[in-house]
């Protein structure tokens, strides 16, 4: 028996499963409700197309729609995401230890790794009583602002510190340092302490202290921070200095002992780690 192929499916990036791929890749944190004509718009189908493979994910259960019309990623995505193998990665060696460090200072705790030239949230952990703060798990900030970005900056590789600052240092409150000068110093002082502080460069109200981790090789793959009202900054991120060390460096040692190189960024839409891990 032959099957009849659709024409478009013959063209290249136009099989069945692509045109689903390209569908679910639509969605993004950013973007994780589209309507029908959004989802046509990204995909660049038929809307024909788009909403029959879409009927069928909502039915399989690999997307969800609202009484709204939105469509949104399913359960069942996360379900066989779940399966994958991921022996060792990064998020699941360091969060023990993040929940620790949480529960030691009650504060929002950030564990972030370089992606090209920003910040990547692969964790975040808060409380009732930790500061409101923008970041969220797969969200991503400038690297000049934060203190894990500032961590992660200082070191980076030469090239890409002179290219951030070749990139202009954008201001976002007026403690932002934007002067390449400042920036180069206190990278090097990051360097010479293994702390980053940063208060107020990003957001009026907040604080933070941030320390490196580091891989099986010895660079560094990661920074842990924690973050604080500005009120408090002075006298609680000092006491949870030794804290946030001992945090990152046993982070350093599991990894140590083998560590596959992913982050394995967050969980399903929705859902939170123990304490809170998402955004608010």
């Amino acid at each position: 028996m032959t099957m009849t192929v659709p024409r478009d499916a013959r063209k290249p990036g136009r099989t069945v499963s692509s045109r689903v791929f390209a569908l679910l890749n639509a969605f993004s944190p950013e973007r994780p409700a589209l309507r029908l004509v959004e989802l046509t718009a990204a995909t660049g189908l038929p809307v024909s197309t788009v909403h029959r493979i879409a009927a069928e994910l909502v039915e399989l259960g690999a997307l969800k729609k609202g009484r709204d019309g939105t469509y949104r990623i399913g359960l069942r995505m996360w379900e066989l995401g779940s399966l994958c193998p991921q022996p060792r990665t990064l998020r699941d060696v360091s969060l023990p230890f993040i929940h620790d460090l949480y529960e030691a200072t009650a504060e929002n705790v950030h564990l972030a790794v370089l992606d090209g030239d920003e910040v990547l949230y692969v964790e975040r952990v808060w409380g009732p009583r930790s500061v409101g703060v923008a970041s969220r798990v797969g969200g991503r900030q400038p690297l000049h602002v934060t203190g894990v970005g500032k961590v992660l900056l200082a070191y980076a590789p030469h090239e890409l510190r002179q290219a951030v600052l070749a990139a202009g240092l954008k201001r976002y409150t007026p403690h932002t340092i934007v002067m390449p000068g400042l920036l180069m110093r206190a990278l090097q002082e990051i360097r010479e302490t293994g702390i980053a502080r940063c208060a107020e460069e990003l957001a009026l109200g907040t604080a933070s202290v941030a320390a490196p981790i580091h891989g099986p090789d010895g660079r560094v793959v990661a920074a842990l921070s924690v973050v604080s009202h500005t009120v408090t900054h002075a006298r609680s991120l000092a006491a949870v200095e030794p804290a946030l060390r001992l945090a990152a460096k046993s982070i350093s040692r599991e990894l140590a002992k083998g560590y596959t190189g992913g982050p394995e960024v967050g969980g399903p839409p929705g859902t939170v780690t123990p304490i809170r891990s998402a955004a608010r």
